[in-house]
């Protein structure tokens, strides 16, 4: 039975496409037939994020709209033969698709697709409302900010307003010493404000920066800590029981070793 999965953050710049892209090349990666739809319309960046730009020929406003079925607007990944991409336009507006169309739309890709994961806008306007309506599951995306977490926590009520309740949580780009230092949320603080299940801990990661620029996500990099993290996702949301990471914070010894040997 496939699962839509709406992937989804109370504000921007948290990592929301870059989770999207990385749990779908985990998916595809463990044999699963996967879909990515972006619904982040006119601002659009999953193509980029996948190395997939140049490749586009038609859009979801050209499903919506009946001018092209799916199929054709389908856009296969290079290196994942069963990871397909649903681009959205970057010229229409939000307001081109209505939930009732993204419904219909889920409901013929379902026929044909393990998961689903659809890359929702920002916010809670009606990008977010449409991103929604078809959603078996919600991921919210937040940082180990307080305004991040209250974004996040809005995002929460607004879920459960439209009737969704199976709602998972990722925390990124968690800093291990300024969480020691309490310069940064720590776990406990996020688990007692948003009181949902985390099924991600990822910690800040140059390498996020660079598989970005490469069109690469970083959960295909063995040295990769945040890649690691983003696998481990992949294995909790098909069912295994995986502890999570622990991040180590740099100690009195390694620091005095790299400030008097540099390395």
């Amino acid at each position: 039975m496939s699962e839509v999965i709406v992937i989804t953050s109370g504000k921007g710049g948290v990592g929301k496409t870059t989770t999207t892209a990385n749990l779908g090349v985990g998916l595809a990666m463990q044999g699963k037939n996967v879909v990515l739809v972006d619904t982040d319309t006119g601002l659009r960046n999953l193509d980029l994020l996948l190395g997939l730009e140049n490749r586009i020929m038609y859009d979801l406003i050209d499903v919506t709209e009946g001018r092209v079925p799916y199929k054709k607007a389908l856009v296969r990944h290079k290196k994942f033969e069963t990871l397909y991409l649903l681009p959205t336009s970057q010229v229409k507006d939000k307001s081109a698709v209505n939930p009732e169309q993204l419904v219909k739309l889920c409901d013929d890709l379902r026929k044909e697709f393990d998961f689903i994961l659809i890359d929702c806008p920002a916010g809670i306007e009606q990008g977010f409302k449409t991103a929604v309506a078809a959603a078996d599951e919600a991921i919210v995306v937040t940082m180990p900010e307080i305004s991040a977490v209250r974004d996040a926590d809005k995002i929460i009520g607004e879920l459960g307003r439209a009737d969704k309740d199976n709602i998972k949580l990722i925390v990124n780009r968690i800093r291990p010493q300024m969480v020691e230092s309490g310069d940064m949320l720590d776990m406990d603080d996020i688990n007692d404000i948003l009181s949902i299940d985390c099924i991600g801990q990822i910690p800040d990661d140059t390498m996020v920066v660079t598989s970005t620029n490469k069109g690469e996500p970083c959960i295909t990099m063995e040295k990769s800590s945040a890649g690691q993290a983003y696998r481990n996702i992949v294995r909790r949301i098909l069912g295994e029981d995986v502890p999570f990471m622990e991040f180590q914070t740099e100690g009195f010894f390694e620091k005095l070793r790299r400030r008097v040997f540099g390395k």
